[in-house]
């Protein structure tokens, strides 16, 4: 069984932090959390002399990715979900949902089969592991489609849905879904019935059908502020329903392009970090270079960042979830601790993972960051095997 000892460093452990702690991974687990002062000695394990400006802190968990290094999930093929798995780290993704987009049937369902063939076969430790599917689409409002294929667009419905969860293997953990169409409330409210998180998104329900929505089973927004009807002082829309509704944990793309630095703070100041999820919404060009892409079968040009069809619609994000910890930091001003609650412990929770996932924690999964006092990912352990270490000057894997 193969030993790691990260020591010396501020560890951020879910019972409070060490200034000069040491994480002990035996395996796939986190195996002990201490001060230096008990740090074993071992001749058997793997030693990373660390120093106290650096950070040890959980694996950050992304309920909302698309795709990156050239590869989307609706490519429906396991090469495709590895690309994802071993790119991810680099930013200090450990685990994410493989989300799907708008698409005909037959497309969404091969992406399903896709998922639960990889998860059973090829989920390995040393890449980000999938933690099952995030269904955007196609029940969402053409008012709101944003990226989403109008074309493939459809009501609420049950009977598809329990088709869709069999292709997958009951591994669709959220679908995003607009609670205004006919058919919305009765699947928020199966969907609550059966254990998955029902979520409010590419919405144009004003305040009181989302309150029925909440009230149906909703706790759960995609993306806030994008794909839905805004904040009017006359009328609170989506965006300022969920503001309101504590039931409900809001996802966030903080990239300073989908929601402006002062709105991000906003969103801080009325849900805290108790009510925020960092997520991406990455595309298949992350990691990648400007150019011409698909997405949901629709060209997406990347310039400069920005991920954009050809009416100037954004076309989901080329975010690293690390970048989103940076800039969170700096737009809201809040502490390391809160960021990693919104990247790390809030998904975790939302996808009743707290057992193994979200914290460090002796007896979870070694799923462990370190950070520099830039709050760069320096290296990643996916399960307790190395699955990043940030190259040297001279691109070689021999840091620190």
């Amino acid at each position: 069984m193969k030993r790691w000892i990260l020591k010396n460093a501020a560890v951020y452990a879910e019972t409070g932090n060490i200034e000069q702690g040491y994480v002990l991974i035996e395996g796939e687990k986190v195996a002990a959390i201490g001060p230096m002062s008990s740090c074993p000695t071992d001749e058997g394990a793997e030693v990373i002399e660390l120093s106290p400006q650096f950070a040890v802190v959980p694996g950050f968990i992304d309920v909302h990715i698309h795709g990156a290094a050239g590869a989307d999930v609706m490519d429906a093929t396991p090469e495709a979900l590895h690309a994802m798995a071993k790119a991810l780290p680099a930013e200090g993704t450990t685990s994410f949902l493989a989300t799907t987009m708008t698409a005909p049937s037959e497309q969404i369902e091969a992406a399903l089969r896709n998922v639960a063939r990889y998860m059973a076969e090829a989920n390995r430790p040393g890449a980000a592991e999938v933690l099952g599917v995030h269904l955007e689409g196609p029940f969402l409002s053409p008012k709101r489609a944003g990226a989403q294929h109008p074309r493939h667009l459809a009501d609420p419905d049950i009977s598809l849905f329990q088709r869709w969860q069999k292709a997958a293997g009951g591994h669709i953990r959220l679908v995003t879904l607009a609670p205004e169409r006919d058919g919305g409330l009765e699947l928020a409210a199966y969907l609550r019935k059966t254990g998955v998180i029902a979520s409010i998104g590419h919405s144009d329900a004003v305040y009181d059908e989302v309150k029925a929505a909440v009230h149906a089973g909703v706790t759960h927004a995609t993306h806030l502020f994008n794909g839905m009807r805004g904040i009017h002082h006359r009328e609170p829309g989506v965006a300022g329903a969920v503001l309101m509704f504590e039931e409900v944990m809001c996802e966030l793309i903080a990239d300073g392009l989908h929601v402006a630095p002062p709105m991000v703070r906003f969103a801080y100041r009325n849900k805290g970090s108790d009510g925020l999820i960092l997520i991406t919404d990455a595309m298949r060009a992350k990691c990648l270079g400007d150019g011409q892409y698909d997405l949901g079968g629709q060209e997406v040009t990347v310039r400069g960042g920005e991920a954009r069809l050809a009416d100037g619609t954004l076309a989901g994000s080329v975010l690293k979830l690390g970048e989103a910890i940076r800039r969170v930091l700096d737009y809201a001003g809040c502490t390391l601790e809160e960021v990693i609650r919104m990247a790390s412990w809030n998904p975790a929770k939302q996808l009743g993972l707290l057992d193994r996932k979200g914290s460090l924690r002796p007896g979870k999964d070694a799923d462990v960051v370190v950070l520099n006092e830039r709050y760069e990912v320096m290296m990643t352990f996916c399960r307790g095997a190395l699955a990043y270490r940030k190259p040297d000057e001279r691109g070689e894997e021999r840091w620190p």
